[in-house]
């Protein structure tokens, strides 16, 4: 009966996320992990992307800007936490990948949103660790009440932590304030929220708060037909297509681009390998 009563215990700990030993951090030479939080581990990345940052084609300011920031925190020097957003299939998450190719010195740390809430205790377990890391959440974003919304909201705050001077949150969203906006929000144009709230002007800053605790925005926007078109020969050269074919796959790649409804890097990538595959 002990037993049993012990196993109900444990299992209902579980449910509630409860950690009942510290996070043990990162071992080995790994260069990146994913933080898995049943159990609370970090699973070691062993293939990481080849990808370079000059390879990243039509984002050049966005690019720019977003290296300098991360050679300063890589040097020691004043540096700002990142949120990459805007249109989707536009080189976000593939900047932070290239990055870590860039300077390999850097570590990264990859981060569900689901698991935001285990934050404080991800910060304390790479705080044992001598290197510089990157923390990644990709495709970030909140619904009311998410458990991760506090947990990072106060890593961006910052805290009197050493290990706040040697982590970088990095984040990327389709969304600016990571968090949906309807039409109600803008209610206080009355005075007066649909739900008799006297300062729903005060509940939508609450909303727009997050995102202005990265220090460093970086806006993606979608791609024009030539911008589409440089990226998609860009890939094209890179899987093995030979150049003197290269003018005859303009029209079937924007036909593959308007079948999707969109010009984005990620569809020209998609193209380019169909078309490398089929090459003989």
């Amino acid at each position: 009966m002990n037993e049993v009563l012990l196993l109900r215990l444990v299992e209902a700990v579980e449910a509630l996320g409860l950690k009942s030993t510290a996070l043990v951090p990162p071992a080995g030479d790994a260069r990146a992990w994913r933080y898995r939080s049943r159990p609370a581990r970090f699973e070691p990345i062993t293939r990481l992307s080849p990808l370079r940052l000059d390879e990243l084609r039509e984002i050049d300011a966005q690019r720019d800007r977003f290296a300098r920031n991360l050679a300063q925190f890589a040097q020691g020097r004043g540096f700002n936490h990142v949120l990459l957003s805007g249109a989707r299939g536009t080189g976000k998450s593939s900047l932070v990948k290239a990055a870590l190719n860039a300077w390999p010195d850097l570590r990264l740390v990859e981060i569900d949103r689901g698991d935001l809430a285990d934050l404080p205790e991800v910060l304390d377990a790479l705080a044992q660790r001598p290197e510089r890391f990157v923390v990644f959440c990709d495709d970030l974003s909140f619904e009311a009440g998410d458990a991760g919304y506090k947990s990072l909201k106060s890593a961006l705050d910052g805290s009197v932590a050493a290990q706040a001077e040697r982590v970088m949150i990095i984040a990327t969203s389709n969304r600016r304030h990571l968090m949906p906006e309807q039409l109600r929000d803008n209610l206080d144009a009355r005075g007066r929220g649909p739900d008799g709230e006297i300062h729903p002007g005060e509940a939508v800053e609450e909303k727009i708060s997050l995102s202005e605790r990265f220090g460093l925005w970086i806006s993606f926007y979608p791609f024009s037909q030539d911008e589409y078109w440089a990226i998609a020969q860009q890939w094209l050269r890179h899987l093995g297509v030979p150049e003197a074919r290269l003018e005859a796959l303009r029209q079937p790649a924007l036909v593959w681009a308007l079948e999707r409804g969109s010009r984005s890097g990620r569809v020209a990538y998609q193209f380019a390998r169909d078309v490398a595959g089929r090459f003989e």
